[in-house]
């Protein structure tokens, strides 16, 4: 991405003032305020003594399985699914060893419940969150919950069965008892509860916020959510620096790069000719030829180049939330439809753990076609 920036800021296909314009200092700020929290979330350990807690509840390993998978979503849906994809890996190989599960198997289900859950939330990965900022939604909660909320449920009850189906020795049995998993960083972990609280408490807000209350229209920013929730680990955790210096710089240089190289692009022309227009005025359309062109330059740069063409066709909802759904649902029909996927792989190969390819399509095109079927005729109808 940075060579394809320098490249067209060289040959002059977008001029410097220009390109400083196109970046979405709104998407910046969100990122880097969650990979704050992602990151404090990780060094104070809160997550595996979480973990702990929601296992006391389990009997047996299909119980697990469904709580594992419906977890992961949920918090990848808050705190987007490159963050998860990050803290859960070594949470999966973790929980795995203790609990006499595979491996492999937690790391397909982290990599589907991930990419399936971030669908309903504009911040649940950074697709859906500059479809959010884009398209000006004055609810984006709200909007992304209620056209793509139930499809998405849907489609993480069909995970758990097709990981049933898959790993059938794995889903019967009981699971080991696990031992208390002390915090890594106790007083790390109280701050922690404090942001997620007031990222908790920003996002009720923000809803309650559009039903006009007081006869005024405002809404929270995504933005200032993010940076609400970094505060207090900015400000009261003796490790910020420590915490700010491992955030994912490399992702953000990325976003950076992408919204030049994308403005350049999207300038000439070369990218509108390429995609059919019928693709900008259907559901169907819309969402296969996001799922499909998204393995090849990648879901973030393909919303970024393709919004505007919605935007300049007159998008309904229902067509912009099949670019979010199927840009998003992407990363699950190969390892390269998602980021996030890479992340997981890429982090359990250094532990000895890893997915093929072959292994991941064999599950992911026949879960596509079937989550595919229900979010398409959701959104043709809803």
């Amino acid at each position: 991405m940075c060579a394809g920036a320098v490249a067209v800021l060289i040959t002059g296909q977008i001029s410097f003032p220009d390109a400083v314009r196109s970046i979405n200092i709104d998407v910046m700020v969100f990122l880097f305020g969650m990979f704050i929290v992602g990151e404090a979330l990780s060094e104070s350990g809160y997550l595996f003594t979480i973990s702990k807690r929601l296992v006391s509840y389990c009997s047996n390993s299909w119980q697990f399985i469904v709580l594992f998978i419906f977890s992961m979503a949920l918090l990848s849906a808050f705190l987007m699914n490159d963050t998860m994809a990050i803290i859960g890996t070594p949470l999966a190989q973790y929980l795995g060893r203790r609990l006499g599960l595979s491996i492999k198997m937690l790391l397909l289900s982290l990599c589907f419940a991930i990419t399936t859950g971030s669908v309903m939330s504009p911040i649940g990965n950074p697709q859906n969150l500059l479809i959010a900022t884009e398209c000006g939604y004055t609810n984006p909660f709200g909007t992304f919950l209620l056209y793509l909320g139930i499809p998405t449920i849907i489609s993480l009850v069909l995970l758990v069965f097709f990981i049933r189906l898959f790993y059938p020795q794995d889903s019967r049995g009981n699971i080991c008892i696990m031992e208390d998993v002390p915090l890594a960083d106790p007083e790390l972990a109280r701050i922690l509860i404090i942001s997620l609280t007031l990222i908790t408490s920003c996002i009720i807000l923000q809803v309650l916020l559009t039903l006009h209350p007081f006869g005024v229209e405002y809404s929270v920013p995504l933005p200032v959510i993010a940076i609400v929730g970094a505060a207090p680990v900015i400000l009261l955790s003796r490790k910020r620096v420590k915490i700010i210096r491992k955030i994912d710089w490399p992702t953000l240089v990325f976003f950076i790069a992408m919204f030049v190289l994308m403005a350049a692009v999207f300038t000439t022309g070369f990218f509108q000719a390429a995609v059919p227009a019928a693709a900008a005025s259907s559901v169907f359309l819309l969402y296969t030829t996001s799922l499909l062109i998204s393995q090849f330059i990648s879901n973030v740069p393909f919303v970024a180049l393709f919004t505007p063409l919605l935007q300049q066709a007159g998008m309904s909802v229902n067509e912009t939330m099949a670019l979010a759904a199927g840009s998003t649902l992407a990363g699950n029909l190969t390892i390269l439809g998602a980021a996030s996927n890479i992340i997981v792989i890429q982090n359990a190969e250094r532990q000895g753990e890893t997915i093929t390819f072959m292994e991941f399509i064999r599950f992911g095109i026949p879960f596509s076609l079937v989550t595919g079927v229900v979010f398409v005729v959701w959104l043709t109808f809803v």
